[in-house]
């Protein structure tokens, strides 16, 4: 159901051809020689020791911790939405996702929108055929979730492995998005190689049309649309400390069927 072709779209598109879609080379920069080795060598940075700040606002103690790690994330997400400052551009909902292909193990990272926790994991939705998470998918389940929110100097991070949910899921999680962005998600074949930015307006005015009889709630969710759930191994809360002695506290198991936490506080 996911391994829709979605290069259809752009065939269907009008005139756009496959010649179309291809990248204009660009410029190579480099000569295709190091000069040096930059292991054995010490470099003058581009960028060094950027000034920050010391983490004062809080700390984290065993007896505050639930003993579930879905319940004390739920906790942290509500207070770092309650803290927010007036006219902050802080979206609470935001994470780092970072996935890795094999058998390169190259990682791939991206922001993306928490939109669902539930009592199995945490979930995000995307294009399941053409997106380079899709293929990272494809060869290695395991993922990893960052939430980074500085206004309270905490972050979470997550280990787990990746499934799909079911469609009657992701159906309802589209039903919920604006008409622009059910039309968005028929119109992009994520991460393709694409001529320019009018192609894309193209497919996107091709499927409008196609649509446009059609109420909002009307739109169907792609098939090669959907979401992923993230069943975490691992939670991990970090609250920043003075002196870089943070505070860390993890909750762990072996196996995602596994119903009991062990918990424990990691060194800074």
């Amino acid at each position: 159901m996911f391994k829709q072709v979605v290069k259809q779209n752009l065939r269907q598109a009008g005139n756009i051809t496959k010649a179309s879609i291809m990248a204009t080379p660009v410029r190579n920069m480099s000569n295709g020689n190091r000069p040096e080795d930059p292991e054995t060598t010490t470099q003058q940075p581009i960028l060094f020791a950027p000034p920050t700040y010391q983490y004062t606002k809080g700390k984290l103690a065993e007896s505050d911790c639930e003993s579930d790690p879905f319940m004390e994330f739920n906790k942290w997400f509500k207070e770092a939405q309650e803290q927010l400052p007036e006219g902050s551009d802080i979206i609470v909902e935001a994470m780092n996702f970072s996935t890795a292909r094999l058998p390169s193990g190259r990682v791939s990272s991206r922001i993306v929108l928490l939109k669902e926790l539930d009592k199995y994991g945490f979930i995000v939705y995307s294009n399941w055929n053409t997106s380079k998470k899709a293929a990272d998918f494809e060869t290695n389940k395991y993922a990893s979730l960052t939430f980074f929110w500085p206004h309270v100097q905490r972050q979470v991070r997550v280990e787990g492995i990746m499934e799909h949910v079911t469609r009657e899921t992701s159906q309802r999680y589209f039903n919920t998005r604006p008409r622009g962005s059910k039309i968005g998600a028929w119109s992009s074949p994520q991460s393709s190689v694409i001529q320019s930015r009018d192609d894309l307006n193209e497919i996107n005015d091709k499927y409008k049309q196609e649509f446009k009889d059609l109420k909002d709630e009307e739109i169907p969710c792609p098939d090669f649309w959907g979401g992923i759930r993230i069943e975490p191994l691992e939670v991990e809360f970090w609250q920043g400390g003075l002196s870089r002695l943070h505070d860390r506290i993890t909750y762990r198991r072996e196996r995602k069927e596994d119903t009991e936490w062990e918990i424990v506080r990691l060194a800074p």
